[in-house]
């Protein structure tokens, strides 16, 4: 067995450590913590904010809970999906002999003990767990979401709003944009658990896929074509 295999290992712990840091550096950094510049997310938020005071001034609102169904239905189908992966992971346990010898023929992977690889195992099953309980938050809080759209005032003739329709169109707002950011975080749970795969051949390939995580997921938030159409970038 070489020194990579062992549990708590130089490089294994060092692996971790730049998954860890890389993950919670780049939470924060979607949210506008260390940049001027906007990322994709701010600047989505902002449009949830603009659909909101959009909404207040509509009489027939089929429109917006059109919209808000789809957000549901995306929601449930990435926590339905969670369910299914942390199945699949306990299946992999109970085959966890036949997959070390998959793994082991590949000529990058390090020859690791079953305790070892079990115990990677129930850190996916952890990562896929916490996504599936930032959808499910999510999907409750789209679900609110919706319930303060209906409560938003209908608009006077003039199509003006008053300060009430003002303010239950920002509890609408927060809600959305509160929602949004569970949903966002267990997507960026999943995209990182694409990465943790990696660690199923060796930490060196683990810190190789998630440093190539990192680096779709902050040309998205900064420098993708999709900020560039919300921005209004030509």
């Amino acid at each position: 067995m070489s020194p990579d295999s062992l549990p708590g290992s130089p490089s294994d712990i060092a692996a971790a450590i730049f998954f860890l840091v890389g993950w919670s550096l780049f939470a924060y950094g979607a949210e506008g913590y260390f940049s001027a510049r906007p990322t994709l997310t701010s600047a989505m938020n902002r449009q949830r904010e603009a659909w909101m005071r959009t909404m207040a001034r509509r009489d027939l609102r089929m429109v917006d809970t059109g919209i808000m169904s789809g957000l549901q239905q995306g929601t449930a189908f990435f926590a339905s999906s969670c369910i299914f992966a942390i199945g699949g992971c306990f299946a992999l346990l109970g085959s966890a002999d036949a997959v070390m010898e998959v793994l082991g023929d590949l000529p990058a992977t390090s020859v690791v003990a079953r305790p070892v690889f079990e115990a990677k195992v129930l850190g996916l099953v952890a990562i896929l767990s916490y996504a599936f309980f930032k959808f499910g938050w999510a999907y409750r809080l789209f679900n609110y979401c919706s319930i303060l759209i209906g409560a938003v005032p209908i608009p006077r003739l003039d199509g003006e709003i008053d300060a009430e329709s003002e303010i239950a169109a920002s509890r609408a707002s927060r809600m959305n944009i509160l929602a949004g950011k569970h949903f966002e975080s267990g997507l960026r749970a999943i995209f990182f658990a694409i990465g943790y795969l990696g660690w199923f051949i060796g930490p060196w390939v683990f810190m190789a896929t998630t440093a190539f995580v990192l680096g779709v997921l902050i040309r998205r938030q900064f420098f993708s074509a999709a900020r560039k159409a919300v921005m209004g970038d030509l």
